[in-house]
């Protein structure tokens, strides 16, 4: 009985502590948590004002605390403080407003809101600082929403440290019933680095008069913009009840460039800029509002009042983060004359339905802007800020992908779902011999490629999902897909480009003349890559290895424009290419990158123009680099060359920032060795595939946090092999583990935040329950059993069994199962969670004997020739 007893005591303790070990994810907030509001008990949703999302992100949720507007176009603010006080970063919105309520909601950020109370009338104003408009909701219109990499700063020394949400009830009969309302928007907040900050530009008229009965009248505002590049993604536009259509420009060298138009009349929301727009050095920015008296018996000024007018044109845009400039505004005209070529639709007014007017349009938010001065001490000095990103790929050494059977592999892609597209050349290899002096193909006899040349597999394992290409080509290399899943490919010997559907065995459309080199409008000369603008579906390509230009072409395969030369003697300048061999197109920034092989750098032009903008160039990337690949939101991928004799730079993978050009981190295979690394591409979600022309083969590159995860479910899996008995055991152990590995107490927090906003207490405390009670009854049975068929007997070897169980429990005695000491016994343990995998063994040097893809070295003058 006394190990019956000893059994529930040590059973009770453990269930306690596990029930202890469930905290708040709250807990690292304690200083917020003790300050902040409840909330009605009739409004719906977490009572949770901070909600941890993982180490370094977390939701803050914004709403009104239980409010009932008494009267329609009611205006109410409230505040929220950051819950850190660190630096971070807004990076997503979720709105919480039904339109039979709400008319529109606008949140700012500043540092001293207008009021304390809990909330107040907006009438009294938003902030007594200066206030940035972060987010916008309306009826009727689209939400806010950020483009990826893009962040609002906000906290540490320079960001707003409070939030105020205005909330704009409009027509209040939904509120018959007395109900409170908790309207307003959860914000997920990241304290990692963005690369891309995001701000707001203002355009403002000041001294606009509207004469009574007037019929048209111009307000017209411009500025020179002097400061870093800006890229516009959103834009809002204000007036009062006189305006009729606002509109917004870039002006650069003469020509106009929308920005936005819309009338002031329909919701007050931001609304996305139809095709990106980016402002450079010097470019203007003009926006004209269209105004008209009629019905006013007296003059109409600026101000903030419902029966003043505003003209308000707002921009949205994004910014390199070290040039980041939060605030911007503008309130002359500077240049009144240019106004005479503004195009004709700044001057049409845009129809709005009269359901759309019978809301009357807010102003409060208006109200500070109308002081000049007050305006242009808003604007802050420019911050200079590197980024540092903490991000790290290894081979998935589980993927079968780098077992396939290939050829020369030259081409990678990822189609519009995100599988795997291989481009190789089968049983055909360049050689010596594939092409004479004047880059004409020698070798037409063999005929083209018998095998399918395009592959098409699941990312995931790499099975074949669809095959293509079969008797197409002679010499495949590049490869990309457009938005819409067409293959674009270049051939080498055929000198051409081709656009392939990818159910389509012919071609959709061919630019170049079959195996006719050259260098006019209507040929190429081994030509490299092809990329494929998103928006405007404008053609570039890279040509090649006896050109150095890029070519542009329009949709439909006409010529538009072309630009580079030729390498000079020295050192390489501005826009000249030594084989332009992979192209990346950068729709973030409206640009164009190249990868200058044998000048071994990066540049980047603007797409509109072949302006040339900037070079990446490191020591480490050697002589060659080979590829070039973007991914949202910030990251470059390249892939280097084999260092030349004498020379120390491995062959290897990058990982850089495209604002700064620095680099992140680095990469090589741990199964075989990089040997001519030709293409290499990326997803979203960082995973990097990259492709060996000499090697016939793709290895698959994953974030070690991908890593990592995988390794956690694989020991789980293994945990779940322990027999039956030692897996209860083990269950109760896992709980509460104590760990002096820091990395690890924090895996175990995350775990457990997750677990107890997820899980409700009821539920964990059940499922605990029921393992306990079958222990109990398998106990009570064992030793009823044996003391029925053993007498005295019996209870002896039973009092033996509860001893072992209990050496178990305690990790004790010879027999008892220690956990530690289990999984260190184990196969592939490591006591970080996942194994640390080998880096160990240098790159092999290329094989001078292999014969195999001399296109490199044939296409392009050598070095000096050294011994083998």
């Amino acid at each position: 009985m006394a190990g019956l007893v000893n059994n529930l005591l040590i059973l009770f303790l453990l269930f306690q502590n596990i029930c202890l070990g469930f905290r708040s994810p709250l807990s690292v907030f304690k200083r917020y948590k003790d300050t902040t509001r409840s909330l009605s008990s009739e409004c719906l949703g977490s009572d949770q004002t901070v909600i941890s999302l993982g180490l370094s992100d977390f939701a803050l949720d914004i709403r009104m605390p239980g409010v009932t507007p008494k009267q329609s176009d009611t205006y109410l603010c409230m505040s929220v403080p950051l819950p850190v006080d660190d630096e971070a970063y807004v990076v997503d919105f979720k709105p919480h407003a039904s339109m039979d309520t709400v008319h529109h909601m606008l949140l700012f950020g500043c540092n001293e809101p207008s009021s304390t109370e809990n909330y107040w009338d907006c009438d009294e104003g938003t902030c007594k600082d200066k206030s940035n408009i972060l987010y916008a909701w309306a009826r009727n219109a689209p939400p806010t929403r950020l483009p990826k990499g893009v962040g609002f700063r906000v906290g540490g020394e320079t960001g707003g440290r409070f939030f105020v949400l205005q909330v704009h009830y409009g027509d209040i009969s939904a509120f018959r019933d007395k109900h409170k309302d908790c309207s307003g928007v959860t914000l997920h907040l990241t304290h990692q680095k963005q690369p891309l900050i995001a701000g707001m530009y203002l355009m403002m008229s000041v001294n606009t008069v509207i004469p009574p009965g007037e019929k048209v009248v111009d307000a017209d505002i411009a500025c020179h913009y002097k400061r870093f590049p800006m890229h516009l993604f959103a834009y809002r536009v204000h007036t009062h009840r006189l305006g009729k259509v606002v509109s917004g420009y870039r002006v650069r060298n003469g020509q106009w460039t929308l920005i936005g138009r819309q009338s002031p009349q329909l919701p007050q929301a931001f609304y996305p800029v139809e095709r990106p727009v980016d402002i450079s050095y010097d470019d203007i920015l003009a926006a004209r509002c269209v105004f008209s008296g009629e019905g006013r018996t007296t003059e109409t000024h600026i101000g903030g009042t419902a029966n003043d007018e505003m003209c308000n044109f707002y921009i949205m845009y994004y910014m390199e983060a070290k040039h980041a400039v939060s605030y911007m505004t503008c309130t002359q005209n500077a240049n009144p004359e240019m106004f005479r070529n503004i195009p004709q639709e700044a001057n049409i007014p845009i129809p709005v339905k009269s359901d759309m007017l019978k809301m009357t349009h807010g102003h409060h938010e208006e109200t500070k802007d109308t002081d000049k001065s007050s305006l242009l001490q808003q604007a802050k000095k420019e911050e200079e800020e590197i980024l540092g990103q903490d991000f790290h790929i290894e081979e998935a050494v589980e993927w079968p992908g780098l077992d396939l059977k290939l050829g020369q592999v030259s081409g990678l892609a990822l189609d519009p779902e995100h599988n795997l597209v291989i481009f190789h050349r089968g049983d055909h290899v360049w050689d010596e011999n594939s092409f004479d002096s004047k880059f004409v193909y020698q070798q037409r006899g063999l005929g083209p490629i018998e095998q399918n040349t395009i592959l098409v597999l699941n990312p995931s394992n790499a099975k074949l999902l669809h095959s293509m290409g079969k008797s197409l080509f002679y010499l495949p290399h590049g490869l990309s897909i457009d938005k819409n899943g067409n293959y674009w490919v270049t051939d080498v010997a055929l000198h051409q480009v081709f656009k392939l559907g990818a159910d389509d065995k012919e071609p959709l459309l061919i630019l170049g003349v079959a195996l006719q080199p050259g260098s006019d409008r209507n040929h190429f000369c081994q030509p490299t890559d092809v990329a494929v603008d998103p928006i405007t579906g404008s053609i570039y390509v890279s040509d090649g290895y006896c050109n150095s230009r890029i070519v542009q072409f329009s949709p439909n395969g006409l010529y538009v424009m072309q630009w580079g030369e030729e390498t000079s003697s020295g050192r390489a300048r501005p826009g000249q290419f030594h084989i332009p061999h992979s192209l990346a197109l950068i729709p973030d920034f409206n640009q164009l990158c190249v990868a200058d092989r044998e000048n071994g750098r990066i540049q980047c032009f603007r797409l509109e123009t072949g302006e040339f903008l900037r070079e990446i160039k490191h020591k480490s990337f050697g002589r060659e680099l080979f590829a070039v690949s973007y991914v949202p939101g910030g990251l470059l991928f390249a892939v280097n060359g084999m260092p030349y004799p004498g020379e120390t730079e491995p062959v290897q993978g990058f990982v850089m920032n495209f604002s700064t050009g620095e680099i992140i981190s680095t990469f090589i295979p741990l199964r075989k060795s990089f040997e001519m690394p030709h293409d290499v591409v990326a997803s979203e979600d960082k995973t990097v595939y990259v492709g060996d022309v000499l090697a016939r083969a793709v290895w698959k590159f994953v974030s070690t946090e991908k890593m990592e995860h995988r390794s956690v479910k694989k020991a789980g899996i293994e945990v779940q092999e322990i027999k039956e008995s030692e897996a209860i055991v083990e269950a109760r152990l896992k709980s509460k583990p104590e760990s002096t590995d820091p990395v690890k107490k924090q895996e175990k927090q995350h775990s457990v935040q997750q677990a107890s906003t997820g899980v409700s207490f009821v539920l964990i405390t059940t499922l605990l329950i029921i393992p306990v009670v079958v222990l109990l009854a398998i106990l009570v049975f064992i030793r009823w059993r044996k003391t029925t068929v053993y007498g005295a007997d019996g209870e002896h070897k039973l009092d033996s069994s509860s001893g072992r169980i209990l050496g178990r429990l305690r990790g004790k005695g010879g027999g008892g199962l220690n956990l530690g000491n289990f999984f260190a016994s184990h196969k592939g343990y490591s006591r970080k969670g996942f194994d640390r995998l080998s880096t160990e063994g240098s790159d092999q040097e290329k094989d001078e004997d292999d014969g195999t893809d001399s296109e490199e070295e044939c296409s392009a003058p050598p070095p000096a020739p050294s011994s083998s």
